[in-house]
C-alpha cells in the first residue's frame, strides 16, 4: 500500500487542468448522405471532477468520447485538454491521439492476452517517447498495480484474471502514466449484475484518490447517478440537459430527460385555475393541485411527472395532499420494494411501496400524491416550462 500511497500523494501535487468542447460536430457518409452523429455540443469539465456522457444507443455519446481521444477528425468546433487545443478547424490544429496525454479504458478492455498483468501496465511506459529507466518503468507499474489491488497478480498472465480483475487491470494501464483526462467507454457493461455493482464503486473511490479528471459514458442511469458530480444527457446528437444527478431526477427539463433518467408516470393535463401558490390541473386520474411554470395560463397544456417512490397508497382516507381513488391492478415483489399497478381513473399508476406491501389484487385504496413531487414539464407541443439553466461546474475536493 505504501505505493498507493505515494502514487496518490504525487499526483495530488499535480495541477490538473479541465477539458472543454466547444461546438462539437461530428457527421459520416459522403456529401449526398451525410448522418449527423454529434450536432453542435458544449460542455466544460473541472479538475477532478467525475462527467458523464448518458443517453441511448445512437445518441452520440461515444462518438463525442473518440473525438476526444483523437480517434475521430471532428467537422466542426474545438477541443482543449490540460488547457492547449487538441482539435479545431479556425485555426486548423489536430493533435493526433498518442500526443494528447490521455487514458482510456475501452468496452472490451483491450488487455493484451500474450502479457503478464506486469507487462500489460509497463508496455505504456516502455512505449512512452519519455525514455524512462527499467527501475522508474518497474515502480511506476507496480504503484499503479497497488492502485488497483493487484500488486500480488503482476506475474500471472492476463487472460487468467477474473472479469472484474481485468477490468482494474485495463485502468491500471490507462492510469500509469498520469494522463490529464481518463476516458472510459462503458467499462462495466460486460460485467454481471453483482460484480457491475461493486466494481462501480471500486472505480469511483479510485476516480477520487486519484482526483483524475475522468469522462465516462454509459448508457446506464443507475451508473450515471451513482457515479457523476455531473451529468449530460445527450439525445439525437445534442446534449438535452446538463446538471448534477439530483437535478436531473427531481427536475427534468423535458418528458425524455423525465422517462429515461429512472421511472417516472407522465400524466397529460390541462391547467385550469390558480389555487393560492399552486394551480390545478386536470389529468385522467383526477384533478391535482402542482406548482405550475411561470407564464401559464388556464387552458394550456401540460405534463405532470411523479415518480413512482414519491406517491403512497393507504387503505384509509389520507388528511392532507392529492388523494384520489383507486384499483390495486398487480405488484411485483422485488426484495428490496414492492412495485406495483394501480387504476386511477384511466389512468395506470406505477408505484413503489416498502417490501411489506399488504394489499391484493383487485382492492380499492386511497392514492396520496403530494403537490411537492409533481413535477411540471413542457410537452411536445411546446408549453411553456421553467428554462433549462445550466447547472455550475461542481467544486470537486482534492
Amino acid at each position: 500500500m505504501e505505493a498507493a500511497n505515494n502514487i496518490d500523494l504525487q499526483r495530488s501535487r499535480v495541477r490538473r487542468q479541465a477539458a472543454s468542447v466547444t461546438d462539437l460536430y461530428k457527421s459520416y457518409g459522403d456529401r449526398h448522405n451525410r448522418v449527423s452523429a454529434v450536432a453542435g455540443i458544449s460542455f466544460e469539465i473541472e479538475e477532478g471532477e467525475f462527467y458523464t456522457l448518458l443517453g441511448p444507443s445512437g445518441c452520440g455519446k461515444t462518438t463525442t468520447l473518440r473525438c476526444l481521444a483523437g480517434l475521430e477528425r471532428t467537422d466542426g468546433g474545438q477541443i482543449v485538454i490540460d488547457g492547449s487545443v487538441v482539435s479545431s478547424h479556425r485555426p486548423n490544429v489536430f493533435v493526433p491521439p498518442d500526443k494528447r496525454d490521455i487514458g482510456m479504458v475501452y468496452q472490451s478492455y483491450a488487455i493484451w492476452p500474450h502479457m503478464t498483468v506486469f507487462e500489460n501496465v509497463a508496455f505504456p511506459l516502455r512505449a512512452s517517447k519519455q525514455r524512462l529507466s527499467k527501475s522508474e518503468i518497474s515502480r511506476r507499474a507496480e504503484a499503479a498495480l497497488a492502485v488497483v489491488e493487484l500488486d500480488g497478480y503482476a506475474g500471472r498472465m492476463a487472460p487468467q484474471l477474473s472479469g472484474g480483475q481485468q477490468q482494474r487491470l485495463a485502468l491500471a494501464r490507462a492510469v500509469v502514466r498520469e494522463p490529464k483526462l481518463l476516458l472510459l467507454d462503458e467499462p462495466l457493461s460486460n460485467l454481471d449484475a453483482k460484480l457491475r455493482d461493486h466494481m462501480r464503486g471500486e472505480l469511483r473511490d479510485l476516480q477520487r484518490r486519484l482526483g483524475m479528471t475522468t469522462i465516462y459514458v454509459t448508457h446506464d442511469q443507475t451508473e450515471a447517478l451513482a457515479m457523476s458530480n455531473r451529468i449530460a444527457l445527450m439525445d439525437q446528437g445534442r446534449i438535452v440537459q446538463e446538471g448534477r444527478p439530483r437535478e436531473l431526477y427531481q427536475k427534468p427539463a423535458n418528458q425524455f430527460v423525465a422517462s429515461f433518467v429512472g421511472n417516472t408516470n407522465l400524466l397529460e393535463a390541462e391547467v385550469m385555475e390558480r389555487n393560492g401558490e399552486n394551480w390545478l390541473v386536470r389529468t385522467a386520474a383526477g384533478c391535482l393541485e402542482v406548482g405550475c411554470p411561470d407564464g401559464v395560463r388556464p387552458g394550456d397544456a401540460v405534463t405532470v411527472s411523479v415518480r413512482p417512490e414519491n406517491i403512497a397508497i393507504s387503505a384509509e382516507l389520507p388528511s392532507s395532499g392529492n388523494v384520489l381513488d383507486g384499483e390495486v391492478e398487480t405488484f411485483m415483489f422485488l426484495g428490496e420494494l414492492t412495485e406495483c399497478w394501480v387504476k386511477v381513473g384511466s389512468e395506470r399508476l406505477r408505484i413503489r411501496q416498502h417490501p411489506n406491501f399488504g394489499f391484493a389484487h383487485g382492492q380499492a385504496v386511497h392514492v396520496q400524491i403530494p403537490y411537492e413531487v409533481c413535477t411540471v414539464i413542457s410537452n411536445e407541443r411546446g408549453v411553456a416550462a421553467p428554462q433549462y439553466q445550466k447547472a455550475p461546474t461542481a467544486r470537486v475536493s482534492p
